[in-house]
């Protein structure tokens, strides 16, 4: 019984870094494309406080039972699958930081863009372009690691 609670909260942490992680790019990424500074800056207060409230909860619980999953699975936490995932994760941390104080940064600036009625400037579009930039390998970290929980290869 305890192994398959912790392999459900495992799978939906998952789920939700997963899951609000492309949720929040989406979002963010029409807003700027589509947007007023009135609308980024709201989108960006949403996107802060999902990143906050999901997104930084999952990213705890996630070591946690997933160390606890693998002792009562009896896997070794040196199993080659392990250790790439925990690699990976490493990497979606060293992206996913500095993003999240990009995204405060953004919406400070679209709100302030917004307050004083002028559009968005050069500073604000180069933060937004190393936002995008950064998202992609934090993405694709987190699908590889999906694959490795999924999967279990003998690599």
């Amino acid at each position: 019984m305890t192994y398959h609670i912790l392999l459900y909260a495992h799978i939906i942490g998952a789920c939700v870094l997963l899951g609000t992680g492309a949720g929040i790019a989406f979002f963010f990424v029409v807003s700027n494309y589509w947007g007023t500074p009135e609308m980024i800056g709201h989108v960006g207060r949403i996107v802060v406080l999902a990143d906050t409230i999901f997104t930084a909860t999952a990213a705890v619980f996630q070591p946690i039972t997933g160390y606890f999953l693998a002792h009562e699975a009896g896997w070794s936490l040196g199993e080659p699958w392990i250790m790439l995932s925990l690699g990976l994760y490493v990497i979606v941390g060293i992206f996913w930081l500095p993003v999240v104080w990009i995204q405060i940064r953004l919406r400070n600036m679209a709100l302030e863009a917004a307050r004083l009625g002028t559009g968005l400037n050069e500073s604000y579009r180069k933060l937004y372009r190393i936002w995008v930039i950064f998202g992609f390998p934090a993405f694709i970290a987190v699908m590889l690691i999906v694959w490795l929980m999924i999967s279990k290869p003998y690599i």
